[in-house]
């Protein structure tokens, strides 16, 4: 009795076998985009060769365990050739050719058109180019410094993502860590999606650049399955990272369209999808399997269970909360698995406090916040907790980043320190004005702003167990501690610090408002007027109840004061609160309405309008 075609298993050891496996890749990426209707596959053609190679001979990986710690990583940076991925699933049994046809680019179906980790396969989501090979910077850390197990990260970029600086960012860090353990293939095809490449095929410059990085350039013919077999074998030798640039066609294997310009993105049509399968040899169903990890090595046992001992912070005394934040993760080091990332800034966010104690799970990154946030996101694919911190300003440097880290589902921890006009007079090129309605926007982010060092250590606590994106403001400046060690904090909650049967306001701040909010109560108090404060330390999710209840108990005559600009901000935070909430609500929202400049702190916050004096104005006004 014949074999079913579906059972026909590839003997990788035969390259004449490899060489049918990359023809069923191309013909598999132009079937399921085909059958889509829309798709990348002469962008996935150019690249089967290489692949083909990679997962017959080279890629470790239990395809039935992809939890295994010892696996090697494949990370697709050019996230669009999302069809050879998924043809590559399809060859060593993942995904089975009716999903191929039916489940890719459609409503509910888990083979998106780039991929998401929603497949066990997938370490990170990519599609947005550049972001693939700093990611796996931070898997390959992990490998060489943290889990100390052999397995390799092998990345698949595009040409045209090499004009990326984050690529650039990434080979810098890579060299510098001597991450021998990582490997960028770059599929240089000449052709982007309107027209050539900067550099087409000048692999010359290529290799320039790529040594000038530090790294080693290794050259092939990127159809020639036996020099790709040679090639990929050097670079696992090597010591210290490679990029193998891949000189290859766009649209190989079928004639109509190869190195043709305008076949970016679209899909065959269902007459050229057939020539083109004929050309290619017709369709085939055949099965690889390639090593996998050996069983006699050590997997990492589980971080321990420890008891972490938090610093406590005397009632009155005045303690910065970035201050707070470095000891309070540097007592949090006490964990195994948590790291921490600094962009060169160390000294100024406390992060400094965690490498003193921890300096083997410490990683400078230097300026280079678009590889501080990706490096993160790789730590985290390998379980690692991290938390990375610069100047609360400079995440808008990585904002894709960390957009794209919420799609991959990642668990990251970002600390931004030097936010608001409150930091003085190093001006306005210093003072994050927009990180919360940043970091807000960001899909199942939690956004925290403790007031004092009590609060900031707890919350550090807490965000070392969140999921998700989450991330801390840290004030600059010196304030008084507000709660004793016995205060607990949750996300999602809130601290009213006065409150009377009598309340005819409610004042909200956070950070150095809240402190503000406190004066201007003392002062209304004088005057007999009986303010209601709230801490509104988080600010995403933000406890709606607490502020729905105490805008009822005050007539509704509501104070809202941030040091950030006025949209997306807290004010913002508190009004979608009281949407659905049925509460009648009067509000004076004092935040920065203008461009800043420098000056000292206390200038500062008055001439923005956000200071005590202002605060206790706005509630009088609504009083009248």
């Amino acid at each position: 009795m014949a074999t079913p075609v579906s059972e026909i298993v590839v003997d990788v050891t035969d390259l004449a076998q490899i060489r049918e496996l990359a023809q069923q890749l191309r013909v598999d990426s132009i079937r399921t985009s085909t059958s889509a209707g829309s798709g990348h596959p002469t962008s996935s053609m150019s690249a089967a060769d290489v692949m083909a190679v990679l997962l017959g001979r080279h890629l470790r990986y239990d395809w039935d365990n992809p939890e295994d710690p010892a696996n090697d990583h494949l990370i697709f940076s050019k996230g669009h050739a999302s069809p050879l991925l998924y043809a590559m699933f399809k060859a060593v049994g993942v995904v089975s050719d009716h999903e191929l046809m039916t489940g890719y680019r459609r409503f509910g179906e888990r083979l998106q058109g780039h991929p998401t980790p929603i497949l066990p396969w997938v370490d990170v989501a990519t599609g947005s180019l550049g972001q693939g090979l700093p990611d796996a910077v931070g898997v390959a850390l992990a490998g060489r410094f943290l889990d100390r197990l052999p397995y390799r990260v092998w990345v698949l970029c595009g040409d045209s993502e090499m004009a990326e600086g984050s690529i650039w960012e990434a080979l810098d860090k890579a060299a510098y860590y001597q991450l021998s353990n990582l490997t960028a293939i770059v599929d240089v095809n000449r052709l982007g999606q309107r027209g050539p490449t900067e550099l087409g095929w000048d692999l010359d410059a290529y290799v320039r650049r790529v040594e000038a990085f530090g790294c080693r350039a290794l050259t092939v013919d990127g159809h020639d399955i036996a020099a790709i077999d040679k090639v990929l074998t050097e670079a696992a030798e090597s010591d210290r990272p490679v990029v193998v640039l891949a000189r290859t066609r766009k649209g190989e294997g079928f004639s109509e369209i190869a190195d043709v310009d305008g076949w970016h993105g679209k899909a065959l049509p269902a007459d050229m999808a057939e020539r083109a399968i004929i050309e290619l040899g017709g369709e085939r169903h055949l099965r690889v399997r390639g090593a996998v990890p050996p069983a006699s090595i050590e997997r990492p046992a589980p971080a321990p269970a420890v008891t972490v001992e938090l610093p406590i912070y005397e009632r009155g005394a005045k303690v910065a909360p970035r201050k707070a934040y470095g000891e309070a993760l540097a007592a949090l080091g006490a964990r195994a698995d948590v790291v921490a990332l600094d962009a060169e800034v160390s000294n100024s966010t406390h992060a400094e406090d965690f490498a003193k104690v921890h300096p083997d799970r410490f990683f400078e990154v230097f300026i280079a916040e678009q590889q501080l946030v990706a490096t993160a996101v790789g730590l985290s694919v390998r379980g690692y907790i991290p938390f990375a911190s610069t100047f609360a300003a400079f995440f808008s440097r990585a904002y894709d980043f960390i957009r794209m880290a919420a799609i991959s589902d990642a668990n990251i921890r970002l600390a931004g320190s030097h936010a608001g006009v409150e930091i003085g007079a190093d001006g306005p090129s210093q003072m994050a004005l927009e990180d919360l309605a940043m970091m807000r926007a960001v899909h199942g982010s939690s956004v925290l702003y403790p007031s004092d060092a009590t609060s900031t250590a707890k919350l550090v606590e807490i965000m070392a167990d969140l999921d998700g994106v989450s991330y801390l403001r840290t004030t600059r400046g010196a304030y008084p501690v507000l709660y004793g060690p016995e205060e607990s904090f949750t996300v999602g909650g809130s601290k009213v610090l006065r409150r009377s049967d009598a309340d005819t306001i409610t004042l909200i701040g956070a950070g150095v408002t809240l402190h503000h909010c406190l004066a201007a109560a003392d002062t209304l108090a004088a005057e007999g007027i009986s303010a209601r404060v709230i801490d509104l330390y988080s600010v995403k999710p933000v406890d709606g109840v607490t502020v729905a209840d105490a805008v009822r108990a005050t007539g509704g005559r509501l104070v809202v004061a941030e040091d950030h600009y006025p949209e997306g901000g807290i004010g913002s935070a508190v009004l979608e609160s009281l949407a659905g909430a049925g509460v009648s609500v009067r509000l004076r929202h004092l935040a920065v309405r203008q461009l800043p400049g420098s000056g000292t702190p206390t200038e500062l916050l008055d001439a923005v309008g956000i200071s005590a004096g202002h605060i206790a104005d706005a509630a009088r006004a609504l009083l009248r």
